[in-house]
């Protein structure tokens, strides 16, 4: 087995003190990384709307906008496991600086093509596939970074303040990219998240994130991807916490997906009241991620908490389709909204503090693909069902069989002590 060592961008030296020893968590990395991670989730957003309705504005095709939403994203869940093995052995920082720099070229190169009047559709096809093998690399090597820039008792609180960005920046973009759009077009919001891009490269530049330094210069790539879904079917807590993943994504994607046609179907909700319910359940996120990265809650906490939260989520998602009496269902988005946060907030961090630094990329690579995969056909079938059955009913049952799947789990001592997990008086596995 190869062995390594930590290391600093700025030395060889094997003696350096592990890099989160005494930091901050408004530390100088954090804050370049954060700041522009804010950026770039900006332009995304904006980018992402001008791209809609750029095609629907020039193909009148909803079926080539679904088309390109696929292509856009299977690769990333497809690679996802082999990217987290390169992540695991390459120098991050250099990772996340290039696959920022590449993303901005071709944005960019989208940009130009449109304001020439060159563009064509197989080009935006052929960009939203670079684009998503990016963020296939991008992704396990900001997620594995975090841990080593930031304190371990800071890590709910540093992946919340992330959460944060992404979904404000998916408030602050949805709300205004539709204006922005109307008045500005499309090329220049295209140039603007290609810009975002360079931007957020050319910070990177300069964060100092540790790397892990291979003393053999023996690799063996398929060794690697087999080490990694080994340490995850061996470590039983994090092996329930794929299973979690992928099952409870599964039926949510189900029942998450029909709430559009139970308000197009019920005359007393409608179009308008969906988006206000889902502007609820945002501002439900927000909080809930403003909450973990304020607060700091105690390991031996942490479970009671979780527990409450992954109960509340599944029923709260059982009735909002069975009691239809809208302010009673904002009110449900909005507390299921802030309990998912919080779950989402304690899995990423425990994942992070439990894993070695030198198998992240593989764990969170493979966790891409667990949660993404069955998405495709989680819409199919949820599409099927509603057919068939009631869309209320649907809705309710998923979330009930995700109700089913906790239960179990709570009851784990395994699970139990994974997401317990404290820093301070238990080893990393």
């Amino acid at each position: 087995m190869n062995s390594s060592r930590i290391e600093s961008d700025e030395t060889s030296s094997p003696a350096q003190p592990q890099p989160n020893t005494h930091l901050k968590l408004w530390n100088w990395n954090f804050v370049l990384l954060w700041q522009g991670q804010l950026v770039s989730a900006l332009g995304d957003t904006v980018y992402a709307i001008a791209l809609g309705f750029w095609i629907l504005s020039v193909t009148g095709s909803t079926a080539i906008m679904g088309t390109l939403m696929a292509v856009s994203s299977l690769p990333r869940v497809l690679i996802a496991p082999c990217a987290g093995v390169i992540v695991d052995r390459s120098n991050r920082k250099w990772i996340l600086v290039f696959m920022d720099a590449l993303r901005g070229l071709i944005v960019v190169g989208i940009g130009i093509a449109t304001y020439t009047g060159i563009i064509q559709i197989w080009m935006v096809f052929v960009a939203g596939i670079i684009i998503s093998v990016c963020g296939a690399f991008f992704n396990p090597s900001v997620s594995s970074s975090i841990p080593d820039i930031v304190p371990k008792d800071k890590l709910v609180q540093a992946n919340s303040l992330f959460s944060i960005l992404y979904t404000g920046s998916g408030i602050i973009g949805n709300s205004g990219g539709g204006f922005l759009y109307a008045v500005l077009g499309a090329p220049f919001m295209f140039l603007f998240n290609g810009v975002s891009y360079v931007f957020s490269a050319v910070t990177e530049c300069i964060i100092k994130i540790p790397k892990l330094v291979h003393t053999t210069t023996e690799w063996s790539f398929f060794k690697d991807l087999r080490d990694g879904f080994s340490f995850i079917w061996d470590y039983k807590g994090l092996r329930l916490v794929m299973i979690l993943a992928g099952v409870l994504n599964f039926f949510s994607n189900i029942g998450i997906m029909l709430f559009l046609p139970l308000f197009e179907q019920q005359p007393h909700l409608g179009p308008g009241l969906y988006g206000l319910f889902m502007g609820f359940f945002t501002g439900g996120l927000f909080l809930g991620y403003v909450l973990a990265s304020t607060v700091s809650i105690k390991p031996a906490q942490r479970f009671r908490i979780f527990v409450l939260c992954g109960v509340v989520v599944s029923i709260g998602l059982i009735l909002i389709p069975l009691c239809l009496i809208f302010p009673l269902m904002a009110f449900l988005a909005f507390i299921v909204g802030a309990c998912n946060s919080i779950l989402n907030s304690f899995i990423m961090a425990v994942m992070q503090m439990t894993t070695p630094q030198n198998k992240r990329g593989k764990v969170f690579g493979l966790l891409t693909s667990i949660a993404g995969a069955l998405t495709p056909i989680a819409f199919a079938i949820g599409g099927i069902l509603a057919e068939v059955f009631s869309v209320r009913l649907v809705i309710a049952g998923s979330f009930i069989i995700n109700l089913i799947f906790f239960i179990p789990l709570f009851l784990n001592r395994d699970f139990q002590e994974y997401i317990g997990f404290d820093p301070t008086v238990q080893p990393d596995h």
